[in-house]
């Protein structure tokens, strides 16, 4: 099996997965996850879509991640993964679709306008 690229955004955060055959090792930004998503919640985000799967033993997984926040970045490597997993077996999809794992999330932030404070924000009035 060669390897698996797969790419996953979320806000401004971009995640390139590589799928080899393997033992279960995942690496991110050359880091485990463990020492780089700290939190347990982040941590099941990413392993979400190989326990649903049940492939979390059968793929060592390289990850390269930038831009965003690590919440952000979490949910960009699932999708990623996610994205993958349909790739390997095509009966993949039917359980990871109704979780909503292959839906890109399109919220961004809001642009501030200027005459503004923030984007919905404005500057106190002054009536006198």
């Amino acid at each position: 099996m060669e390897t698996i690229h797969k790419i996953g955004r979320r806000k401004t955060a971009v995640a390139r997965v590589y799928l080899s055959e393997g033992k279960g090792n995942i690496t991110v930004n050359k880091r485990e996850l463990e020492k780089y998503f700290t939190t347990a919640t982040l941590q099941y985000k990413v392993k979400q879509p190989l326990a649903l799967t049940d492939n979390e033993k059968s793929y060592d997984i390289s990850v390269n991640v930038f831009g965003g926040g690590i919440t952000g970045q979490a949910e960009a490597v699932r999708l990623a993964l996610s994205r993958a997993m349909c790739e390997i077996n095509e009966e993949n999809r039917q359980i990871l679709k109704p979780e909503g794992l292959l839906t890109r999330d399109p919220r961004m932030v809001e642009r501030k306008k200027f005459g503004q404070k923030k984007a919905r924000k404005k500057f106190q009035f002054s009536k006198r």
